[in-house]
């Protein structure tokens, strides 16, 4: 599989990092407009909008293996691929995720955010938080010469010390000049082991960390992934870039800032 890796060359790069930076400014405009009884319906034909008629980019994932949406809208036990919908008004103590690709020049940039809406309980908002923090664990292990396993056991073993679980069905994955490119990047673990990073490598780190068990269901629509106890599920996403030093975030957003731990 690793033979089937595509490196990126430094011109990729710099599209790659232009798609980020659009992707970034969907989630900048979308923080103003999430709130108490918007639809998921409505978040998705605002983005739409902004990312077509602003941006002048394409939405990657409408009609990527036919979905018909422009993203993914994970309200409380949805783990992943929730369905934007009319009748899905979001209430003050829903947690949801929501998940965008965009596509510029050719290359597809990919990332998600988790947003708390109204007064949400405790317990909640630390499923969120350990969730964000285990992504950043699992980035900061990026560097030429790291393996994958390195990656998924900083995800998990921080989920797990925090007393949540991680979900195994669903990964990260490539990415460039399509969604989903070889290789898959599992948010589980052990060091040292699986593919070896090298310097030109993009792909996503977007572990779904769970309340309660780690087990999962799809729904009958086919798209639907929720989870099995129906707990609380958390996401978050970014898309990074193997660096010759360590590791660059393509779609990191204004309001974050980088771990001084990181390798950059």
């Amino acid at each position: 599989m690793n033979n089937n890796i595509i490196i990126k060359s430094t011109a990729e790069i710099e599209l790659m990092r232009e798609s980020g930076r659009l992707l970034a400014k969907v989630f900048k405009q979308l923080d103003t407009f999430i709130a108490v009884d918007v639809t998921t319906l409505a978040i998705n034909d605002f983005v739409e909008d902004f990312i077509v008629n602003t941006l002048n980019a394409r939405p990657a994932s409408k009609g990527q293996y036919g979905y018909k949406y422009v993203l993914n809208s994970s309200v409380n036990e949805v783990v992943c691929h929730g369905i934007p919908s009319e009748s899905k008004r979001l209430k003050s103590g829903d947690i949801v995720n929501i998940d965008i690709t965009l596509e510029k020049n050719g290359f597809v940039a990919d990332s998600s955010k988790m947003y708390l809406i109204g007064d949400v309980k405790p317990r909640a908002k630390q499923l969120s938080k350990v969730t964000y923090q285990a992504m950043w664990q699992g980035i900061s292990m990026v560097k030429p010469g790291a393996t994958l396993g390195d990656v998924g056991h900083a995800i998990q073993s921080y989920a797990q010390r925090h007393g949540f679980s991680v979900v195994r069905e669903y990964c990260g994955h490539g990415i460039g000049r399509e969604m989903h490119e070889p290789p898959q990047v599992l948010h589980v673990g052990k060091p040292g082991m699986g593919i070896k990073l090298k310097t030109g490598m993009t792909f996503t780190i977007e572990p779904m960390i769970n309340q309660g068990t780690h087990k999962t269901k799809e729904k009958k629509d086919g798209w639907t992934v929720v989870t099995r106890d129906k707990k609380l599920s958390a996401q978050w996403e970014h898309t990074v870039l193997v660096t010759a030093n360590g590791v660059e975030v393509l779609t990191l957003r204004d309001d974050e800032s980088l771990p001084a731990t990181l390798n950059v």
